[in-house]
């Protein structure tokens, strides 16, 4: 579904992806794991535009978007879902929701589907962003990209900060997302997630896909978390 093959990017002359590819299918979930400054949420946005790559190709159904404009990337069915949220706070949950449904075109039909997800949000429809819970702008984050019926997902540390009934809502989300054959590359730091719901893990390394294993290599061999990770 979404293949990333040798690319190299950074910010100005400092570089910080080198030669680094991957690829996620339909219906399966990525992790990416790596200690602060690996390269994970560097990726992310290279992914959707926001950092031009160097060099190399992010390929999606034929269609290379490294030649796109940041701007055209969602239209072609990729969703993101930042560290930080990114919520546009003034606005209500509605009008963020909007937002997302435009990038696509979508109708309200798919507004319906992912307010089922997230009861909670249709409660809040007309309250700006700003007045939520933290967890409930995490909510709002993730739904606005829904909007998009997105073809794959990119969620960058989607648990961060939160309490363990919304971590348990948003795994579950993704574990939903995964059912209706959406590719997704999650970027967590919570490693006991991770191995939960992950079909492949990848740690990344100064820029680089150091190494590829599957959630029960992980559990056999503890090293590999503490070597790339260090915990």
């Amino acid at each position: 579904m979404l293949k990333v093959t040798g690319i190299n990017a950074g910010y100005g002359k400092v570089q910080v992806l080198r030669d680094l590819s991957l690829s996620v299918a339909s219906g399966e979930i990525l992790c990416l794991l790596g200690r602060n400054g690996a390269g994970k949420t560097t990726l992310m946005k290279t992914i959707m535009g926001l950092i031009k790559a160097d060099s190399g190709q992010i390929d999606i159904e034929g269609i290379d978007l490294t030649t796109l404009p940041a701007w055209q990337v969602p239209k072609h069915g990729v969703g993101y879902i930042p560290q930080g949220r990114r919520l546009f706070t003034e606005m209500t949950v509605a009008e963020n929701l909007q937002i997302g449904l435009a990038a696509r075109k979508q109708g309200p039909e798919v507004l319906m589907r992912v307010l089922d997800m997230f009861p909670r949000l249709r409660e809040r429809l007309h309250q700006r962003a700003e007045t939520l819970s933290g967890g409930e702008q995490q909510m709002l984050a993730t739904a606005r990209a829904l909007c998009l019926k997105p073809k794959v997902l990119l969620l960058d540390e989607p648990t961060e900060g939160l309490q363990p009934s919304m971590i348990s809502l948003i795994r579950n989300a993704v574990v939903d997302l995964k059912q209706q054959n959406v590719a997704i590359i999650l970027v967590e730091q919570r490693v006991d997630a991770v191995l939960e719901i992950a079909d492949r893990v990848i740690f990344i390394e100064n820029g680089r896909a150091a190494l590829e294993a599957t959630p029960n290599q992980l559990r056999s061999d503890p090293s590999l978390i503490h070597k790339f990770v260090g915990v």
